[in-house]
C-alpha cells in the first residue's frame, strides 16, 4: 500500500491533528479497507519527519473512533467494517469538501453561480 500523506508546516493545525484528518478520509472514501495494515509508528514517523508520539497520537485517536485497531506484534490495520456506515461516511466526506470549497470560493468573493458555472465542467468529464 501507497499512502500519501504530507504535513503542512503552515498550517496552524497540530500534526498529529492533520494525520488523523487525513487518514480518517482515506477510510472514508475507501482508498483504506478493513485489514489493511498501516506503516509501523517508526517508519511513518521518520517519512514525514515528525516525532514518533505524534504518529502514536494519530493511530490512537483513529483508534478511539473505532476506525483502527492495534496488536501487539501485529501492527496497526483498518478496522473491520461495521454495517451501512461505508456509504454515509463517503457522502459525509464529500460533503465536507464540497462545503470547504464553496466557503473558500465565497471568501474569495465569487458569487454562488460563478462557483456553480465553475463546478460544471468537473461533472461532465
Amino acid at each position: 500500500m501507497n499512502l500519501v500523506l504530507t504535513l503542512d508546516p503552515d498550517d496552524r493545525t497540530p500534526p498529529y491533528e492533520q494525520l488523523r484528518r487525513q487518514l480518517a478520509d482515506l477510510l472514508a472514501a475507501g482508498r483504506l479497507a478493513p485489514g489493511d495494515r498501516l506503516p509501523p509508528l517508526r517508519q511513518l514517523a521518520g517519512d514525514l519527519g515528525v516525532a514518533v508520539g505524534t504518529v502514536a497520537r494519530t493511530y490512537r485517536e483513529l483508534e478511539q473512533e473505532g476506525l483502527l485497531v492495534t496488536r501487539r506484534g501485529g501492527g496497526t490495520r483498518v478496522a473491520a467494517a461495521t454495517g451501512p456506515t461505508a456509504a454515509a461516511d463517503r457522502r459525509r466526506l464529500l460533503t465536507g469538501m464540497a462545503g470547504d470549497f464553496v466557503a473558500r470560493a465565497r471568501s474569495l468573493g465569487f458569487t454562488d453561480d460563478e462557483i456553480a458555472f465553475a463546478l460544471r465542467p468537473h461533472l461532465t468529464d
